[in-house]
């Protein structure tokens, strides 16, 4: 598969049928060593890295420590899996030089599975980021909510809104058979330039409406994170923290200072980079490339979305195409630098962790009396304090401590 949501727009919105077709196949020879390479190191560290991070949220839970942002890590590692599981057939059909060998079920499965991770984990990030925002815009606001039952309904709205537009990827046939080299070649969500020109306009204004999507979520993470750094880096007048303590305002107010955060703050700004590193590195490329791709790729005659390239500009904007689904895939090793940064819980279990890892290593010896779960139970002593900063609540006291403002 050029394994794009565009490609896999392309199957639902024409609906093809598995059909043997002469026209020419815009290719990236490059790919099928490039995408394999690093699609195998992806597998690898994405498994290992997510399986933890799941054992990590399962500690959260048994402590009772499962708030609201745990609650969209496990869901947002959950998208980052389902996508890690779906590697191998991928890898398998670069490896074949396109050559899908596992049907057209198998084929629609896999393809949605991509889509599920790229736009699951732009909500699930979306939503961090909106939640870390009120935290410290709002933050009595936010601490007077059920934290926990609003985690849980807007994962559920994701769930259902990602899964809802995915059906049609599912129900399409996602197999193209192209002649190459007098062999039958069956593409996995490729190929789709020889339809008609309206289905061509379509798929290219269903393209645009994905790309418009992508940057409103974009610029929405960015304003998010826009007003976090701020508070994180200024720091309180006198006279603003006086009108502050003498209203009660419900809302932040902040007489910029400009301060280089440390300790907790400084993590935290840390965790601010790590969300929009994130879609910058992973996404961004993406969906900046896919307009001019699709349209190069399409090749519609007349009218809305016909653009005349030239093949050295078509060739160049396949290339760049496919090492941007190479940087999406990305995202599923990165997810965990997010979550590092996101919680002092978190951070607290993976030190516990490798605590307890380096002592084994000096010991050379394993207490197989221990319990079932070593890292929890450590962990389950070593709680670390918290340290009142302005970027975040966390409602963790029932003595008086509600309107404390603590990190993340």
């Amino acid at each position: 598969m050029t394994q794009s949501v565009t490609m896999t727009t392309m199957s639902s919105v024409e609906s093809t049928t598995i059909n043997s077709t002469e026209s020419p196949f815009l290719d990236s020879q490059f790919r099928y060593v490039f995408i394999p390479v690093f699609y195998i190191i992806f597998f690898i560290l994405g498994f290992i890295s997510n399986l933890y991070v799941l054992f990590v949220l399962r500690c959260l839970r048994q402590f009772k420590a499962m708030g609201e942002i745990h609650i969209y890590m496990t869901n947002l590692t959950i998208a980052d899996l389902l996508f890690v599981c779906a590697l191998p057939f991928w890898i398998d059909y670069y490896i074949r030089e396109g050559d899908w060998v596992y049907g057209d079920v198998m084929c629609r499965v896999t393809g949605t599975f991509f889509f599920i991770n790229t736009y699951g984990t732009i909500l699930f990030l979306s939503a961090i980021s909106i939640n870390r925002c009120w935290a410290v815009t709002r933050p009595l606001d936010a601490a007077s909510s059920n934290r926990r039952i609003r985690g849980i309904i807007v994962c559920i709205c994701i769930w259902v809104f990602v899964l809802t537009i995915s059906v049609p990827f599912l129900v399409s046939p996602g197999i193209n058979v192209h002649r190459k080299n007098n062999t039958d070649i069956r593409r996995c969500f490729e190929g789709y330039q020889g339809g008609t020109n309206d289905k061509k306009k379509k798929v290219a204004v269903t393209h645009f409406l994905i790309i418009g999507l992508f940057f409103v979520f974009f610029l929405l993470i960015v304003i998010c994170n826009v007003l976090i750094a701020r508070i994180l880096v200024c720091k309180n007048s006198p006279q603003s923290e006086s009108q502050s303590s003498g209203t009660q305002s419900k809302k932040l107010t902040v007489t910029c200072i400009f301060k280089w955060p440390t300790g907790v703050k400084r993590r935290a700004l840390q965790m601010l980079l790590a969300v929009v590193g994130v879609f910058v590195l992973c996404f961004l490329p993406h969906h900046i490339v896919q307009g001019p791709w699709a349209l190069a790729v399409l090749e519609i005659e007349d009218g809305f979305g016909h653009v005349k390239y030239s093949e050295t500009t078509r060739q160049l904007l396949s290339d760049a195409h496919q090492i941007t689904l190479v940087l999406m895939g990305l995202n599923c090793i990165l997810d965990p630098v997010v979550y590092y940064f996101a919680t002092g819980k978190f951070r607290g279990l993976i030190k516990a962790h490798i605590t307890k890892l380096i002592t084994f290593t000096q010991t050379r010896s394993y207490h197989l009396n221990q319990p079932a779960s070593p890292v929890c139970t450590l962990v389950a002593n070593q709680r670390p304090h918290r340290k009142p900063t302005t970027a975040g609540v966390e409602d963790q006291s029932q003595h008086g401590r509600r309107n404390s403002l603590v990190i993340l």
